[in-house]
């Protein structure tokens, strides 16, 4: 299925080829039927064992910690949902210890884990007081490196709060409008290349109170299946009428606003006030890449708007770290509007929108966020604006052209390296998100503590963040990664692999000779 899958997608670029300027390579191989079948098969041993120790805390046989409705309160609403519930006690709870590993240093291409255990089978952890040194880091979404205590950004983010303090303590309309803040915003929208840009202090917020403000009663917002929850959340605030396409799915979007355009509101069937096309660069959980030639030609050709979630591209695609629409070649304008965060990339935290001036003056008088929201801490502002320089090369350096570059190589030979093991893995080749899947519900805590075990951390996915038999573990790959980490890496990958057969692909790739980065790459690709 993988091959035929790429097949469909190199195909699909060259019936498409004044849109795409570069192959559009995805691969999602199907789930091998023994496998689906042993998934649910453990799903379902788990759901009957979990009954049976609800019976036994019923009756004080086990006891259980988790917050429950006090006798008194049987006859109102449910606080929380039955399956939920059941769920957290039962299957969640007994590979709480993958999650929310406390660490004691910068989440760099290494980080320092501070050790726990529990005697309580994960209801409560105690730390054991050791420190495990120089984990790789393979969980952060730490691309470009910049999320470190040392070197120019850590400088010029200490020189500033020394001079500005750690906080503003007002909104920006208010007391809160520093020149950095201006400045900022200044800077992103020269990096965007659009003409202006307005900075938010959280990025999950940039989201979910904007999107309320530019739509509202009588529009329509189509979003794709996978989108983020913060887009989610921030549609549903709207109050607009969602409706939700196959992901990455141009025939489906295309029915979609074909009918909308065709049949108008419900009831009244008026036309629709504006249709919003709510979209992703990367998505976070797949690793594709959003066809943003095709969004933008449907777009154009019925006049709908495009809103475009950059936060895991922007800095990680492109030769210049410009995100999806530099990585096809496009012109920004396209876009309606550009929204992405800093706290991936840019090593710092909060989000930006950017687009034309009357979009950003609207926003600054009509977004929450705005005007509600504290200013953004002066040093996280400065972190951000010294990457950003990095990465457009103002420093007087071409350290971020070389760490764009790094990322786009580590990724190509990161993804195949797992090809030739023989896992399955998702998404585009140019992703620096790398899902590798797992399924079983046993192995997704049995691959992450083995891995710590060889000193590497990595993030393990399963329900209710991703479908129930599609249990993943999720590399970020980075430009601090070296060659040497990414071997080790693989090595150890490879040895939990075999222990925990986990290498389910029916499609075994030839191992390529050995060297590290052969594939294309930016520069050629500009050759």
């Amino acid at each position: 299925m993988v091959w035929s899958a790429v097949r469909c997608e190199v195909y699909h670029a060259a019936c498409n080829g004044e849109l795409y300027s570069r192959p559009f390579i995805e691969s999602f191989e199907e789930t091998p039927m023994l496998v689906a079948v042993l998934t649910y098969m453990g799903y379902g041993i788990l759901t009957i064992f979990g009954y049976l120790r609800d019976f036994m805390r019923e009756w004080k046989i086990e006891k259980c910690h988790i917050a429950r409705e006090r006798e008194e309160q049987k006859d109102f609403v449910s606080l929380y949902q039955d399956f939920e519930n059941f769920y957290t006690r039962n299957l969640y709870m007994r590979i709480r210890d993958s999650w929310n590993r406390p660490i004691c240093s910068a989440p760099g291409a290494t980080f320092d884990l501070v050790e726990r255990s529990s005697n309580d089978y994960n209801w409560t952890f105690e730390y054991t007081g050791r420190v495990v040194k120089d984990v790789i880091n393979l969980g952060s979404y730490n691309y470009l490196g910049f999320a470190e205590n040392t070197g120019a950004c850590a400088t010029a983010a200490g020189e500033v709060t020394v001079k500005f303090g750690v906080g503003v303590a007002s909104t920006r309309q208010e007391m809160g409008n520093l020149d950095k803040h201006e400045e900022l915003e200044k800077l992103a929208a020269s990096f965007l290349g659009v003409e202006s840009a307005m900075a938010f202090g959280m990025g999950f917020a940039t989201n979910s109170m904007n999107i309320p403000a530019l739509a509202g009663k009588g529009w329509l917002i189509l979003s794709d299946e996978l989108n983020h929850a913060s887009l989610v959340l921030g549609a549903r605030l709207s109050g607009s009428t969602i409706r939700v396409f196959k992901h990455n799915n141009m025939q489906s979007l295309e029915k979609l606003l074909r009918d909308a355009i065709a049949h108008g509101q419900p009831r009244t069937h008026r036309p629709w006030k504006k249709i919003l096309i709510l979209v992703e660069g990367i998505y976070s959980m797949e690793g594709s890449i959003i066809r943003l030639p095709e969004v933008i030609a449907l777009k154009k050709k019925y006049k709908a708007y495009l809103y475009l979630d950059e936060a895991h591209s922007i800095g990680a695609l492109g030769p210049n770290g410009r995100g999806v629409v530099e990585y096809f070649g496009l012109d920004p304008k396209d876009v309606d509007v550009m929204m992405g965060t800093f706290t991936k990339s840019f090593g710092a935290a909060g989000g930006y929108i950017g687009g034309r001036k009357d979009l950003i003056d609207y926003l600054r008088t009509h977004s929450h966020s705005a005007i509600y929201a504290t200013s953004m801490s002066l040093p996280v502002v400065e972190q951000i604006i010294t990457s950003m320089k990095c990465i457009m090369g103002k420093d007087g350096t071409t350290i971020g052209r070389s760490r764009i570059q790094r990322l786009a190589e580590n990724t190509v030979y990161f993804r195949r390296r797992l090809r030739e093991m023989g896992f399955i893995i998702y998404g585009n080749n140019d992703s620096p998100v790398v899902p590798m899947m797992l399924y079983m519900p046993a192995k997704i805590g049995a691959f992450g503590r083995e891995m710590l075990k060889r000193n590497i951390g990595v993030v393990v996915v399963g329900f209710p963040a991703t479908p129930i038999i599609e249990s993943r573990a999720r590399f970020c790959i980075s430009a601090a990664h070296t060659k040497e980490m990414l071997d080790r890496a693989l090595d150890v990958i490879s040895e939990v692999g075999d222990l925990l057969q986990l290498k389910y692909s029916r499609h075994k790739v030839l191992p390529s000779l050995d060297r590290p980065f052969d594939e294309t790459t930016y520069e050629e690709n500009e050759e």
